[in-house]
């Protein structure tokens, strides 16, 4: 599976993501990565990975934007203000990513 970009069309900045998540899905086969624009200013992101299961939500955090940030140039970087990393059996149960499948204005 690759990385989609989840609503919207993508702009350079959402672009950008989307490749550093085609790398991830790439490296991590079976794993689900979706992106979009929520506002001028904030980008989102979701990674969907059974390799989660076990790690605090914490540190998966953290390695997910380590892979990110060095894969993106800064000025991306300081758009995306809402990363998920869950499992596909925390997916429809934690409430981050019930905010990404559902925004709020």
């Amino acid at each position: 599976m690759s990385a989609k970009i989840k609503r919207g069309r993508g702009d350079p900045y959402v672009n950008a993501v989307k490749a550093a998540l085609k790398d991830y899905v790439a490296e991590h086969p079976g794993a689900v990565a979706e992106v979009y624009r929520y506002n001028s200013a904030a980008i989102r992101l979701r990674v969907i990975d059974e390799r989660f299961a076990g790690i605090p939500f914490a540190r998966r955090h953290d390695d997910l934007w380590d892979y990110i940030d060095e894969r993106v140039p800064d000025d991306v970087m300081s758009e995306i203000t809402f990363i998920i990393p869950v499992t596909p059996a925390e997916k429809d149960r934690d409430m981050a990513s019930f905010e990404f499948d559902h925004p709020s204005r």
